[in-house]
Order: C-alpha cells, then sequence, then structure tokens
C-alpha cells in the first residue's frame, strides 16, 4: 500500500480533523502520524496516511473537495527511499533568547552549511516573566550527518548564540520525549 504525505490548511473550526480522517477511512486508509496546530485562527496540518494503491485517486479527488469548506490539500505519494540513512544521528536543538528577526534564518543557515537537516521545528512567542518583553523558543529536531564536524558545529552555534544573544543547545535526541 502506497504512503500519501497530506498536507492541509484553512481556517480553524470544529470537525476540521473529522472531515479529513473521515474520507481516509472510507477509502480503506490508516492515519499512520500527523502533526496539526491552530496558527492565529488557522488550522495547519501535515499528515501521513497508507491507502490502498486502487483507492489514490478517489482519495485525491475526495480531499480536493474540501477546498469547497476552506480547507485547502495537498496530497503527496511519499519517497521512504529518500529517507535519511540509520547511522546520521539524531539530536535535538533548544534555543531561547530576546526576539528579534531573523534568528530561524541564521540557525537553519549555519545547521544547512554543515549538512544538518531540520527534521522538525516548533517555535513560539512568549512574554519573559518578570520584564514581559518578548522571548523567542525553538525545539528542532535535527539529523546530523555521520561524520560531521560536531566541534566545529558546536563552535559556531556557540559563536552565532553570543552574536544572537540566545541560548543554543544541541544535544543528543532524549528517549521518549514524544518530538
Amino acid at each position: 500500500m502506497p504512503d500519501l504525505v497530506i498536507t492541509l490548511i484553512g481556517p480553524d473550526r470544529p470537525g476540521v480533523v473529522e472531515s479529513v480522517a473521515e474520507p481516509i477511512a472510507a477509502h480503506g486508509g490508516s492515519w499512520l502520524e500527523s502533526r496539526m496546530a491552530h496558527l492565529a485562527g488557522m488550522f495547519a496540518g501535515i499528515l501521513r496516511v497508507e491507502v490502498p494503491a486502487e483507492n489514490v485517486g478517489a482519495l485525491t479527488a475526495t480531499l480536493g473537495s474540501l477546498a469547497q469548506s476552506g480547507l485547502r490539500v495537498v496530497v503527496e505519494e511519499s519517497h521512504p527511499e529518500l529517507s535519511a540513512p540509520a547511522q546520521q544521528q539524531l539530536m535535538d536543538l533548544d534555543l531561547l533568547g530576546t526576539d528579534r528577526p531573523g534568528i530561524v534564518r541564521e540557525i537553519s543557515r549555519l545547521l544547512a552549511a554543515h549538512g544538518v537537516n531540520i527534521e522538525e521545528l516548533a517555535t513560539d512567542r512568549t512574554a519573559a516573566p518578570m520584564s514581559g518583553e518578548m522571548l523567542f523558543r525553538a525545539r528542532a529536531r535535527v539529523r546530523v550527518p555521520t561524520g560531521a564536524d560536531m566541534p566545529g558545529l558546536r563552535s559556531r552555534l556557540e559563536k552565532l548564540a553570543s552574536d544572537l544573544m540566545v541560548e543554543v543547545n544541541l544535544v543528543e535526541e532524549r528517549q521518549g520525549d514524544g518530538q
């Protein structure tokens, strides 16, 4: 059975997830994994489903019809052969500091320059408890290539963190974290 990766975005309202889950189940699909969130009044999600090959076209058409209710859906067949090799190391990157433009750009640029792939990224802004100034927080799950210059990567991250006035920690992935 093929795996499909489905992305969706639209106005948040009760029943959005059910409107996607129903046709998946009706076409013999199995919901494998997902990440979904409410952001600024919008609902955004990405999910992976397994569907019998003969039902892929019909499911894609049914999901496309959800545009009538304001939900934009994109369906792509996954390519497991493009998955990262198992010997690459998964790590967690945590960042916290005063919010300013360009933090994500600078950190992602440095990681890409070292061949590090960002697999998951969650960010938010919150008011600091005492001062009320805006803090930016990022948590990322990254895949570091085998043979990467870890001391060099850590050194460059520390320098960039100092330049950006943020704290950055790169540690081996925590087991059972659920990220």
